[in-house]
């Protein structure tokens, strides 16, 4: 990357603070651009979704493991429940979606508790393991609540064989209308199913898949306590990635925990923050990260720097500290901060090999908590830092009233905030598709066909709070 008139800045530089410059390009389609990251991570789009209990259950890490991402389990999350999320993610198809499954007695009150937790709103009828129907919202508007969903479901949904190739699922579901098909074993069981938009989707994105083809998950360990014994669990688990993690990643307890990490030989990627400066991803890279996750403070949920007035804005930390982990054979994710596809895409023009987003996927049908609704009916689901009183509290249940009342005097972070789904991209598959989008474009704008070449050819130029301004697009007139 080099900046557009030629040193950079004396000053540090935030996202909104800088843009690219378009260069000649041979790029024919968006779709001829390499979206797959090169940092060992297994992804074929360079998104994680961020260790926070809010966003990263194994609704989330399934769907968007499906779509080519990777989702980082929570370390406050028991050793065994963070097995059984391993072993169901690692379980799931690659193509159809886990659906929720009814009994035909079931009432429409119990169809509409859960059908609000799948973003295609629909639920699937079984009988003895077989699907007999489907059952949708609209079709329990205006019924008894008390009615069974066998009285309402649609007895006759359109059915394919669980490896109907994605391209004539769609054209199935396309010449009937219908929002989903279900998808079946050959001895009728249900698989899951597929929507139209899915099965598009599926010719368009690859899985991040382990060795064994199974859906890529990673999971996170403090460091404190018996970071070793830790480890040694979830890398028994199955887990793909282990992410040592603490708000303040340079210091003695963090180098600490990777030595205790390391000694237990763990044969998948270790990443370590976070950390801001090239001086801490040296540490941490000499200590044993593979991979230095680069910000602090830049987070939606985070009070750090208006609370300490640490940290360091986000497009520098991350050029600085990409560059130290270049020439150190190693790699950085850029963690936090982005609020915008230009943001991912700026991101990894500055040498990052993925980006971390968290509370930006917090509001969607697939992040954890209940779907609620405000005053005015508008959806959203609630979200909350890591370091908030609500994080501490729930990480140490199991310590004296006294130590947790301490603890609880230093909290920083939000502790409820509002996530409102968007009604156009309610689903984590529909935000992906939109940061993708923005990628390839960006990429194409660039002249790269993969993330090395968009890094290597980037060009940045700076820009005032006015430039910024003049680029974000207009919902009414002026």
């Amino acid at each position: 990357m080099q900046f557009l008139h030629g040193a950079a800045p004396a000053h540090d530089l935030t996202y909104d603070d800088v843009f690219m410059v378009p260069r000649h390009s041979g790029i024919g389609s968006r779709h001829d651009v390499d979206l797959a990251t090169a940092d060992g991570s297994g992804t074929t789009i360079p998104l994680v979704v961020a260790n926070m209990t809010a966003i990263a259950g194994k609704r989330m890490a399934e769907t968007v493991a499906r779509r080519g991402g990777l989702v980082v389990v929570p370390q406050d999350i028991p050793l065994p429940v963070v097995a059984d999320v391993v072993r169901w993610v690692k379980s799931r198809h690659l193509v159809h979606d886990t659906p929720i499954e009814l009994h035909p007695h079931q009432t429409v009150a119990e169809a509409l508790a859960l059908i609000p937790k799948r973003a295609h709103r629909a639920a699937v009828v079984v009988d003895g393991g077989r699907p007999v129907g489907v059952v949708t919202e609209d079709d329990c508007a205006d019924v008894d609540r008390f009615a069974q969903v066998r009285q309402v479901m649609n007895p006759a949904p359109v059915t394919i064989a669980a490896d109907t190739d994605p391209r004539i699922a769609f054209d199935a579901l396309d010449s009937a209308k219908a929002p989903l098909a279900v998808a079946v074993a050959s001895d009728g069981s249900l698989v899951g199913v597929l929507t139209r938009t899915a099965a598009l989707r599926a010719t368009l994105y690859g899985p991040a898949v382990d060795e064994q083809g199974r859906l890529r998950i990673a999971a996170a360990v403090g460091v404190n306590g018996d970071v070793a014994a830790k480890t040694a669990a979830l890398v028994e688990s199955g887990i793909d990635l282990l992410v040592v993690d603490t708000a303040h990643g340079h210091q003695d307890r963090m180098l600490e925990a990777l030595a205790a990490v390391r000694s237990v030989d763990p044969a998948v990627p270790v990443v370590a923050g976070n950390v801001v400066s090239a001086e801490g991803v040296r540490a941490l890279v000499e200590a044993g990260a593979d991979i230095v996750k680069v910000g602090v403070g830049p987070g939606a949920m985070c009070t750090t720097r208006m609370m300490t007035g640490v940290g360091r804005p986000q497009f520098s930390a991350v050029l600085e500290c990409a560059a130290a982990a270049r020439k150190l054979g190693k790699h950085v994710w850029a963690d936090g901060g982005v609020r915008h596809p230009r943001d991912v895409a700026l991101a990894l023009a500055a040498g990052a090999s993925a980006v971390m987003v968290g509370s930006w996927f917090a509001g969607t049908h697939e992040s954890p908590g209940d779907l609620m609704q405000d005053p005015s009916g508008k959806a959203f689901k609630v979200s909350f830092g890591m370091a908030s009183a609500r994080a501490v509290a729930n990480r140490t249940t199991t310590e004296s009233a006294y130590e947790r009342a301490r603890k609880g005097l230093y909290e920083e972070g939000i502790s409820s905030s509002r996530m409102y789904l968007d009604p156009q991209r309610p689903g984590v598959e529909d935000l992906i598709d939109q940061i993708c989008s923005g990628l390839r474009s960006a990429c194409t704008y660039a002249g790269a066909r993969t993330l090395g070449e968009l890094h290597e050819r980037a060009v940045v130029g700076v820009q005032s709070a006015a430039g910024f301004h003049e680029g974000r697009p207009l919902s009414t007139s002026w």
